[in-house]
């Protein structure tokens, strides 16, 4: 099933997803890789707010490069999502809805996902110049030095992604292979 979904995003506009739907995402996404991750902990573990406001939130796990003259960014290809496990459970309990990225996650993530009926999207390795096209706005909000890697604010439209951890538990990654076998 395909959905389209707008940020900031509650709780009720993601119950509906399941593992394996497609979404049109649209609205403000935050990048994030793990070192502005890092400061993030840093941060809250120091009683500061981070870059962005928690509440409903979307990351997108990348670093995009940046664009030639009339493009907004290069490509943006997603990263692999679980290097922020260390932190993608804390920020779910604080808030953030919406994960993108690519590649399994751990068991803390999964609980924290289905804990707060948050969703785990993945964005299409290899294929970062169609996400890219995806990309409306983009402006640096925090922590400059860290080059793409960087956190910005992307405005999007209609960014194609794939459901892998719904509210309700579901991981494509566990049903997909095990419908695929059963397929046989």
């Amino acid at each position: 099933m395909q959905h389209i979904l707008s940020t900031p995003c509650a709780r009720q506009d993601l119950a509906a997803l399941r593992a394996g739907d497609t979404v049109l995402l649209s609205g403000t996404v935050y990048t994030a890789r793990d070192a502005a991750h890092k400061r993030m902990m840093e941060l809250l573990d120091a009683g500061g707010e981070p870059p962005f406001p928690l509440l409903g939130s979307a990351v997108y796990y990348v670093g995009p490069t940046p664009g030639r003259p009339g493009q907004v960014v290069g490509s943006a290809g997603p990263t692999t999502s679980g290097r922020m496990d260390a932190y993608s459970p804390r920020l779910i309990r604080l808030g953030q809805l919406v994960m993108i990225g690519k590649g399994a996650r751990s068991e803390a993530v999964k609980r924290a996902v289905k804990e707060c009926g948050a969703v785990y999207l993945a964005a299409l390795g290899g294929a970062g110049a169609l996400l890219a096209a995806s990309i409306r706005q983009a402006e640096l909000v925090a922590w400059p030095d860290l080059g793409c890697e960087a956190v910005r604010r992307l405005t999007v439209r209609d960014m194609p992604l794939t459901v892998v951890l719904d509210p309700v538990g579901g991981d494509l990654y566990e049903s997909g292979p095990a419908a695929y076998l059963q397929s046989l």
